[in-house]
């Protein structure tokens, strides 16, 4: 029997190997199979049995061919099974001779997903989970559950929902893929621009995610932000004459060129004027300059990317915080807003007048969010609250802001960071 520690260690490496394959792995499976609700429940089945077997026998030497074999073998059977031959003949064909291939490599899988390119493949997947039968939210929830590899109450949390609408919501929306016969291809050129802001929207999300993550004892997830980056990457050469792809580009860009600076070697999270800007990754930002660039080249105009890009390019070409622009900063958060209006964006408008104009000039601005309760969830409204009240020297109150801001985040390293932070302020007085 194996010992628990290594139980754990083991559960704890299927995780990550999971969170990195599985959108490979579903993609591969959904483009054989044509039915995205099948390809999941092969992968997922795959899963439980590397919790069965690793624990007992070691990680496999490559992970992730082990699980597209695995889940290869329990399409075939269920294939086999549901008297389907003649009608998927060439589908288990070619599932045999691929399971032969990668036994015959050793198990190399690395390029086995699919015919046309794991990228491909996962391109497809996307189009697919933010295909238009579906709805604005059961589009972002199965992007996350396939692409981005969240569980159901990672992505409950991000929703601020329950477990069990999340589950239902996934349920729901494979169903109706089935029933709508869609698909599993990228659309025409002509059919992109069409289809295009809710595959935006969701490789947004799944960024942020990654880049904040909403829950874990992690306060980021690089895996996530890179994921989402070259599936942008791949959208842009898909759409060069789309400002707003290249405009998430750049943002990704650049906010992907700040992970390293973003935690300590302990993985305190370390906030944006107290980085260390050599650590920001400039190979990141000239990307993301040349995209802003590629954008801006492009007859149609930018709207909310491009907007936030620009920003994100303020901070990035900025040699020290102290010399950051922020009156232009603040002057494109006011476009943004015309592009965009939300409270999110209106909170980052205040840090923005805040570090411009003083603190003095963005209290208002976040007193009259607050009473508006459009964020009386979120934590970043009290934590916003409380920096602002330390550079006007009023602690108690910033204290209590701080407390309460850490009840409001679900990330265990952004809560031991703003307890530490009203522990600073001991009580206040």
């Amino acid at each position: 029997m194996p010992h628990a520690r290594d139980t754990a260690a083991a559960a704890g490496a299927i995780d990550a190997i999971w969170r990195i394959e599985s959108p490979r792995l579903i993609a591969g499976l959904a483009r054989v199979l044509r039915d995205v609700g099948a390809a999941e429940d092969a992968a997922q089945d795959a899963l439980v049995r590397a919790l069965e077997t690793w624990p007992r026998d070691g990680v496999p030497d490559n992970p992730g061919a082990w699980l597209m074999t695995t889940a290869r073998r329990i399409a075939f059977d269920r294939l086999r099974r549901a008297r389907t031959f003649a009608r998927k003949r060439d589908e288990l064909e070619w599932l045999a001779a691929s399971d032969a291939a990668t036994r015959a490599a050793g198990d190399d899988g690395g390029g086995a997903v699919g015919g046309g390119g794991p990228d491909d493949d996962v391109l497809s997947l996307m189009f697919t989970c933010c295909h238009p039968v579906l709805s604005r939210a059961a589009r972002t929830t199965l992007t996350l559950r396939l692409l981005g590899g969240l569980k159901t109450d990672e992505i409950a949390r991000a929703f601020l929902t329950s477990e069990a609408t999340v589950a239902q919501r996934v349920s729901r929306a494979k169903r109706t893929l089935a029933e709508a016969d869609v698909g599993f291809a990228p659309p025409a050129v002509e059919d992109i621009p069409a289809r295009l802001d809710a595959v935006l929207e969701v490789l947004y999300l799944v960024f942020n995610e990654g880049h904040t993550a909403t829950s874990g004892d992690d306060w980021l997830r690089a895996d996530l932000c890179f994921d989402a980056l070259r599936l942008a990457r791949t959208l842009a050469a898909l759409a060069p004459h789309e400002p707003e792809v290249h405009g998430l580009v750049a943002l990704m860009d650049f906010q992907a060129s700040r992970l390293r600076a973003r935690t300590a070697p302990d993985g305190t999270p370390i906030l944006l004027m107290d980085q260390s800007r050599s650590r920001w990754d400039r190979t990141l930002i000239t990307h993301g300059l040349a995209a802003l660039r590629a954008a801006e080249r492009c007859s149609k105009p930018g709207g909310p990317y491009v907007a936030q890009a620009a920003i994100a390019a303020c901070h990035a070409s900025a040699p020290t915080a102290a010399a950051t622009d922020w009156i232009r900063i603040a002057a494109l958060y006011e476009t943004l807003l015309r592009l965009q209006p939300s409270p999110i964006v209106e909170l980052n408008r205040a840090v923005a007048v805040s570090y411009a104009f003083g603190p003095a000039a963005a209290l208002p601005l976040i007193d009259t969010l607050i009473a508006t309760d459009l964020l009386s969830t979120s934590h970043l409204l009290p934590a916003v609250r409380a920096d602002l009240l330390i550079r006007l020297d009023r602690p108690a109150e910033a204290h209590a802001d701080l407390l309460h801001a850490a009840t409001l985040t679900h990330n265990l390293r952004e809560r031991d960071l703003l307890l530490a932070r009203a522990a600073a302020l001991g009580d206040g007085g």
